[in-house]
């Protein structure tokens, strides 16, 4: 056995390099089944990050169905999702370059079928009796996205032909027709709503045209309505939050009906469009997904006597639920497996991955410097309590001198209606194989634990969520578990806020790093997209011209409070933040001699999904922390 080495927190030597943890920031998403394959999506940082549906045969086989140079990603919303569906071996799917939708057969060459230049589309639904397709139309009228029209449309396969089904809401999403066709449910909410505020569940007939015929709003109101669905039998099923947790309910002409009730969430913010957490395998059985304290749980429900079964398996993390009479499909990972795309086992749930985002090969190479997350709940203001995941530094060739503590990453989660889990990520194990130890927050206000706790955050963004982070640094430094004297903070979009706002108005901080973070809300307010443009009203107070509280919690207009080092990455094209943000942030550090440095990423938006990139941003995050807090030698 090799005698281990000792060195400073911080400074110490890792396997997992950047390009390591770069390999497993791509992505498997959207699984789908048709027949007898299953589909998903590759993210591939490594072909700039390109996306591509990938085809698992019923031999075993796997294969790309898209050629380069298309790329399966729609940009309805900006945050896309609902990129493809497929239907009798044919693939449907939106093509980021051209935002147009296209048709693969098997074995064939795409072909386009929109041809609408100013138009989007996602979330698409086929509609296989009427030979089209139902999906969500964006348009930008003279390339506004503030005022983008966002329309529920059916689109003929072979003429490209559009045709409104419905109009006059802010948004839509979820199309979903039942077994043969004839019934067809959606969700649509308004402004200022977000969809995990308040949304409506509408449904309608459909006719021999296509027409939609006695369309009504079946449910909604002040609750957040999730994936609608109709199962093999013709009933509507969905998920509301109107008792706090997002819970399973189904409605039919006797009205509505809980039909699987915890203190647990089965649905998830929708942030993209094609999400599903639960699925039927016949009229019989419903495959479930739900999240509690933390951690996702699969079971099935005998829909004839309403009598629910988990699972024994736990996980970090779930999505992706589709199911057929046959076969069972999801994206899962654990706190020591990374993502896969896998099949569930109906009788006993265990589970088979089939496509793992990091070959098992290059994990074994690794995986005993992994260190576990440690989920913790601890005090906070106001008496509550909050979440997250405390990361210990863990390498085994290296020790610290035992009278040192380590520095600690907060990380606080972008959104901010969102959630981070405890699924294993090389980019969290890159900081803990070095000596860091990582808090991994999920501050009042996160999504999973139900709306109550999420509507903490109501009016106290850039407050509460920054209060979080400090609280649980300070319970770990008070355990003893890390030095109080040396923490750093990081944080990605409303993340990037919450890290700038508390190196800005507090001084716990010694370091930060914002990822295309927001330093300006009246910025954010007035220069954002349609989909978030009223998302502060909820989070601060509805907008209006000099407000006072857009101006006082704004980190850009008290840059003299800030005394800490920060480092600015941000994309060129960025339209949710825009990068300017970033640039006055910086610019007014530079100018009072704080050490700083901003890196802007070409060809890339609001997220990096290039290799090089994320590797670039990664490292330089590094070298400033070593410059700035730990004053540690780069040695790998």
């Amino acid at each position: 056995m090799v005698s281990q080495q000792t060195g400073s927190f911080g400074s110490w030597i890792s396997p997992i390099t950047a390009d390591a943890a770069v390999a497993e920031t791509g992505s498997l998403s959207e699984p789908r089944i048709d027949g007898d394959n299953i589909y998903w999506i590759e993210g591939r940082p490594l072909e700039k990050g390109r996306n591509v549906v990938v085809a698992r045969a019923a031999d075993g086989t796997i294969r790309d169905i898209t050629p380069s140079p298309f790329n399966v990603r729609s940009q309805v919303y900006s945050y896309g999702g609902g990129a493809y569906a497929v239907s009798n071996n044919v693939v449907y799917f939106v093509n980021f370059g051209d935002n147009q939708i296209y048709q693969q057969v098997a074995g064939g060459a795409p072909t386009k079928i929109t041809s609408s230049a100013k138009s989007l589309f996602a979330d698409i639904c086929v509609d296989a009796a009427r030979n089209r397709l139902i999906a969500i139309r964006e348009e930008h009228p003279n390339g506004n996205v503030i005022k983008a029209i966002h329309t529920l449309v059916a689109i003929d396969i072979a003429t490209g032909r559009e045709a409104t089904l419905d109009s006059g809401c802010d948004f839509y999403s979820s199309p979903t027709l039942n077994a043969d066709g004839s019934r067809l449910a959606w969700l649509s909410w308004q402004h200022p709503n977000m969809p995990w505020t308040s949304t409506c569940l509408n449904a309608a007939g459909l006719d021999q045209a296509g027409t939609l015929t006695d369309q009504q709003i079946v449910q909604g109101g002040s609750e957040s309505l999730f994936q609608p669905q109709w199962s093999p039998d013709g009933r509507l099923y969905f998920i509301s939050d109107r008792t706090d947790f997002w819970n399973l309910y189904r409605w039919n002409a006797s009205g509505v009906e809980r039909v699987l009730a915890r203190d647990a969430e089965f649905g998830v913010p929708q942030w993209q469009l094609g999400l599903s957490t639960y699925a039927f395998t016949s009229p019989d059985i419903l495959i479930y997904s739900f999240v509690q304290n933390g951690t996702w749980h699969l079971g099935w429900l005998e829909i004839p006597t309403l009598i629910a079964h988990d699972y024994p398996m736990e996980f970090s993390s779930l999505s992706g639920v589709h199911a057929s009479a046959t076969t069972v499909v999801l994206r899962c990972a654990t706190m020591t497996s990374p993502p896969a795309i896998a099949t569930v086992d109906v009788n006993t749930g265990a589970v088979s991955p089939i496509k793992l985002l990091v070959p098992s090969d290059s994990l074994q190479k690794i995986q005993n410097y992994f260190s576990t997350p440690q989920p913790i709940e601890f005090p906070t203001s106001n008496g509550d309590m909050a979440h997250a995941f405390y990361y210990r530094p863990y390498n085994p060739d290296w020790q610290a001198p035992a009278s040192e503590r380590p520095p600690l990453l907060v990380k606080s989660h972008g959104g901010p209606t969102t959630a981070t889990d405890s699924a294993l990520n090389f980019s969290v194990q890159f900081w803990t194989s070095r000596g860091f130890g990582v808090l991994d927050v999920n501050y009042r206000g996160s999504t999973g634990y139900g709306r109550k706790y999420r509507e903490r955050l109501y009016g106290q963004w850039g407050v509460i969520d920054v209060v979080d982070c400090i609280s649980g640094a300070k319970f770990l430094a008070a355990r003893g578990d890390v030095d109080g004297g040396r923490l750093a903070v990081t944080g990605g979009s409303a993340g990037g806020y919450t890290t700038l706002c508390g190196l800005t108005f507090h001084t716990e901080f010694a370091v930060g790093a914002s990822y295309y973070g927001i330093s300006d809300l009246v910025a954010l307010a007035t220069e954002t997209h349609k989909f978030e443009l009223h998302y502060t009203d909820w989070l601060i107070e509805p907008f209006r011209p000099n407000s006072a509280l857009y101006y006082d919690r704004s980190p850009i207009n008290f840059t003299d409070r800030l005394s800490a080092p920060v480092i600015f990455l941000h994309g060129k094209d960025d339209q949710v933040v825009p990068i300017d943000q970033a640039q006055r942030m910086y610019s007014a550090l530079q100018r009072r001699n704080i050490p700083t440095c901003l890196l802007i990423f070409q060809d890339e938006k609001h997220g990096f999904r290039q290799s090089a990139h994320l590797r670039q941003a990664l490292e330089a995050e590094l070298l400033f922390y070593s410059m700035n807090l730990t004053r540690a030698p780069l040695t790998s």
